[in-house]
């Protein structure tokens, strides 16, 4: 006997379908550690009340906001860290600022209207790498410059604005994860469907060849969690030998008070999500970072910024949050 399907069973088998994937996600989002680094790095970022050090809210000289700041250490021992501000031209400037004790910044340059989300890496011949997002036609750009001080006077050596080959509307909120020679690996989001950020990786040869993927398997191990809005910034981080990614994924688009931080392995394709603990109990944390340095004590530390949006903010801890834990 043939059974022809009406129109309500085929609206339930759909959901039964949809129900049964979303449990498949969720089953990966397992009770045990993704790896002994990531229960590492989830340990010492879970608590800010335990930190050697901690700054809320932090801004440079000038009294900018240091939004989405990402910050590595000189062959001196002092600090850069490269950050964005809107400011009163209604567009976002990036700047790079340096500091003796992470919790004062004197800003040396400022990259321009329509620059935000940046990401700085050594490229281990004395100079820099700057990559960063950039608008109008949002889409990332990287940047060479020869030396420290020519990345503080905005002297680039190198200079590449990537076409957007994934999304038609937007690629941007770079991370760079490695500069090896003349080659430069990145990680970013793209706009999927112009509507919603999805991961990618890419990859810059010559400041000529661009190559950019989608990074299906990050997005998998970040919706396992639940998190159905934008999967966002993510940043390197190594410790104990294991490189791993820090990266933040919100549980519902539009949403800002939902954004959560998570550890993410890539040998297990999996990801621990990192509950942070402040004073006053803010719940939500985006454009995670984390490295290693020497803190302002000569300790061996992990540092770590986060960005705590006004939506999820308890009082007084808004903004940009840096801490660092020795190790």
């Amino acid at each position: 006997m043939t059974v022809h399907a009406t129109p309500r069973l085929l609206a339930v088998v759909a959901l039964a379908l949809a129900a049964a994937l979303f449990l498949a996600h969720l089953a990966d989002a397992s009770p045990a550690p993704a790896s002994a680094g990531t229960a590492r790095l989830a340990g010492l970022a879970g608590d800010v009340r335990a930190a050697d050090g901690h700054r809320y809210d932090a801004r440079d000289d000038t009294g900018r906001t240091m939004d989405a700041a990402q910050i590595t250490q000189r062959p001196d021992g002092t600090y850069l860290a490269v950050y964005h501000t809107l400011l009163d031209d209604g567009r976002f400037h990036a700047a790079v600022a340096t500091s003796a004790d992470l919790r004062h910044w004197h800003r040396r340059h400022d990259f321009g209207p329509g620059t935000h989300q940046a990401s700085l890496a050594a490229d281990g011949r004395g100079g820099y790498v700057l990559a960063y997002e950039r608008d109008p036609r949002n889409h990332i750009a990287v940047r060479a410059y020869a030396d420290g001080a020519a990345l503080l006077d905005g002297r680039a050596a190198h200079a590449f604005d990537a076409p957007r080959t994934l999304s038609r509307c937007a690629e941007g909120t770079p991370s760079i994860s490695a500069v090896r020679g003349d080659t430069i690996e990145l990680t970013g989001h793209y706009r999927a469907g112009c509507d919603t950020d999805r991961q990618l990786r890419a990859t810059l040869t010559g400041f000529r060849d661009w190559h950019a993927e989608p990074d299906r398997r990050l997005d998998r191990a970040l919706q396992a969690w639940g998190n159905s809005g934008n999967l966002g910034d993510r940043a390197p981080v190594e410790l104990d030998g294991q490189r791993m990614l820090f990266v933040e994924g919100q549980r519902r688009r539009g949403d800002f008070g939902s954004w959560r931080s998570y550890a993410y392995d890539p040998v297990s394709g999996r990801a621990d999500r990192i509950d942070i603990s402040t004073h006053a109990g803010s719940r939500a944390f985006a454009n995670p970072s984390a490295t290693l340095v020497t803190d302002p004590q000569g300790r061996p530390s992990l540092l770590v910024s986060v960005f705590i949006p006004q939506e999820g903010a308890a009082p007084g801890e808004a903004g940009q949050l840096v801490y660092w834990r020795k190790l």
